[in-house]
């Protein structure tokens, strides 16, 4: 069964705790080729992640039981690093690296990679960027290929829904095509559902389409179902063909979830409202037996910009902002992430909690 697409780089400006998750999963399927041909499996997969406001680090595999006895194994890591935001434009610059191999028993091995410099901008819960890179491709007893990869990409997070966009120009053997991949994904309370679509644009290689949807529901904190079906496109660096598929699992994560309802404004408190000082608003916190305090939110990418000591425990931020509503949290001693006592929170939307703060 082939492995799905990762896109975890639309969240990651909203991420503010790093985390650490990790799952396996237990679960059959089906895959149907356009020939005809089709194949059942018995699949477990396990899966890691990493996320910071700034990097994300990502491994999952999947070993399948086919047919005849046939063993079928993929795997992939995916690897995205942010730089510190540009405060005359409001840019930074990413990188972001992905491998992914694929086996059978019964068949030949193949592998693809991809890295790609890109230069995004965040505004609010949404964002763009735009980049270029190298990929390559190989299978077993044939010579590889390389291919230069243009991306260009935003999201939007609208309450507990995730929208997203990307565009990749690949020039692939001597000729062009262009992969078009639209989604949405929700993730509330028990619920995670996603529905994606994409489509393959090209004079030389035809012009196809693909759509899959997937549902993931937490029976416990740490137990969840899952289903998904759909079709995906081909992949010639690996000479994967377009197919259909349908499958099922259970999957146990190492980190219990959160079930209850997403937090929301608690009523005693009120949001923290800025202070003006001239073009500048000014934040004040009281923070005991720290060294340093920076502050992160959804005008800066989450990147923690130092606030300054006016002694007895007092810290202070300047920040030029324009009136309205803003989402944030501290970073103390440069490893904890505090939410400031005594201020109205929201969910981050991962299971955590952000500040909000008010500008007049």
């Amino acid at each position: 069964m082939r492995m799905g697409p990762v896109f975890f780089l639309a969240a990651l400006p909203v991420a503010l705790h790093a985390q650490t998750q990790a799952s396996l999963g237990v679960g059959v399927g089906t895959v149907r080729y356009s020939g005809g041909s089709s194949f059942g499996a018995a699949t477990i997969s396990p899966a890691v992640q990493r996320l910071a406001p700034s990097f994300y680090v990502g491994a999952g595999g999947s070993l399948s039981m086919l047919k005849d006895n046939v063993w079928a194994g993929q795997g992939r890591f995916d690897l995205w690093a942010a730089f510190p935001q540009d405060r005359t434009t409001g840019a930074r610059i990413a990188v972001s690296a992905n491998l992914a191999a694929s086996t059978r028993s019964d068949g030949i091995a193949a592998g693809v990679g991809t890295a790609v410099a890109e230069l995004m901008w965040v505004a609010g819960r949404g964002g763009a960027a735009i980049g270029v890179g190298p990929g390559t491709g190989v299978i077993e007893g044939e010579r590889g290929i390389g291919a230069p990869h243009l991306r260009a990409r935003s999201w939007w997070l609208a309450g507990p829904a995730q929208l997203s966009l990307t565009i990749e120009p690949i020039r692939f053997a001597g000729a062009w095509y262009t992969d078009v991949v639209g989604g949405a994904t929700m993730d509330r309370g028990r619920l995670v559902a996603s529905v994606w679509a994409s489509a393959r644009l090209s004079d030389a290689y035809g012009s196809k389409g693909a759509a899959s949807a997937a549902l993931q529901y937490f029976v416990s904190p740490s137990v969840a179902v899952e289903a998904a079906a759909g079709s995906y496109l081909s992949d010639p660096f690996q000479g994967l063909p377009q197919a259909g598929f349908v499958s099922a699992a259970v999957r146990i994560h190492a980190a219990p979830r959160p079930t209850g309802p997403a937090p929301t404004l608690r009523a005693r408190l009120a949001p923290l409202v800025a202070q003006r000082r001239g073009d500048s608003v000014v934040v004040r916190f009281r923070m005991n037996a720290t060294r340093s305090v920076a502050i992160a939110g959804d005008w800066n990418a989450w990147q923690p910009s130092p606030l300054r000591t006016l002694g007895d425990d007092v810290w202070e931020a300047a920040m030029v902002l324009a009136p309205g509503t803003y989402h944030f949290n501290l970073l103390v001693d440069g490893n904890d992430w505090v939410v400031p006592g005594g201020v109205a929170v929201v969910s981050d939307g991962m299971g955590g909690l952000v500040a909000v703060l008010t500008v007049l």
